[in-house]
């Protein structure tokens, strides 16, 4: 096995790679909310901003980058809680406390991935493969998909699923974020602190950017 295939799947190997994909799927994650806020303009903004996604050559090769941080992410991510657990096969009896202390949501990661990933895997067949309406502007034909968006959020349990869902992911994000970092050397007493708070505002900034999708289609918009 060549220097960088043994790297890759050491111990240190996989966690750098892991928080690399965990920083990608950061960055894609904050960016898809932020387009979605086109929703809020007009339907008419929001249906040409995923017409020019869809129709971008550079897609493909785009979700297929997505798609091998997802995977990266996940397998690494199984690797190493497979292999931490097999490491300690009895529990500890009692958490640690003080500094040592391990967070509630540390300890529920992989629970809360195993969510994430339903939640994202129910996402691209409610919506990527969903109902295909169609609208036209200026001669152009393209997807209605402001129409679907509409017509799944009247639907409250899907809107209750989608809440708890995203604010799961707000966790998972913000312990992510900074673990990421530290994993890959920023780890040191004086911007620690500055790096936990940038990655609890990111993530309740994301998470409210797509919170307010949901609740603004259920209880404001009239169309």
């Amino acid at each position: 096995m060549s220097r960088f295939g043994s790297y890759l799947f050491s111990t240190v190997g996989r966690k750098q790679s892991m928080a690399v994909a965990g920083l990608g799927l950061c960055g894609f994650v904050l960016t898809h909310a932020a387009g979605n806020m086109l929703l809020f303009k007009s339907a008419e903004a929001y249906n040409r901003y995923s017409h020019a996604l869809v129709t971008n050559p550079l897609i493909y090769v785009a979700e297929a980058g997505l798609l091998g941080l997802f995977l990266l992410h996940i397998v690494f991510g199984i690797a190493l809680t497979i292999r931490n657990r097999m490491a300690r096969p009895t529990p500890y009896a009692m958490h640690a406390e003080g500094a040592k202390e391990t967070s509630r949501t540390t300890r529920l990661m992989a629970v809360q991935g195993v969510v994430v990933l339903l939640f994202v895997v129910l996402h691209l067949i409610t919506f990527k493969f969903g109902t295909y309406y169609d609208v036209t502007y200026e001669n152009i034909q393209m997807r209605d998909i402001f129409r679907l968006v509409h017509e799944v959020f009247q639907n409250q349990l899907y809107v209750w699923w989608y809440v708890v869902a995203v604010t799961l992911l707000c966790f998972h994000v913000s312990h992510g974020f900074q673990s990421s970092l530290q994993t890959l050397g920023m780890n040191h007493p004086q911007y620690t602190p500055a790096i936990k708070k940038i990655s609890l505002l990111y993530a309740v900034a994301v998470t409210l950017m797509f919170i307010s999708q949901p609740v603004y289609m259920l209880f404001i918009f009239k169309g």
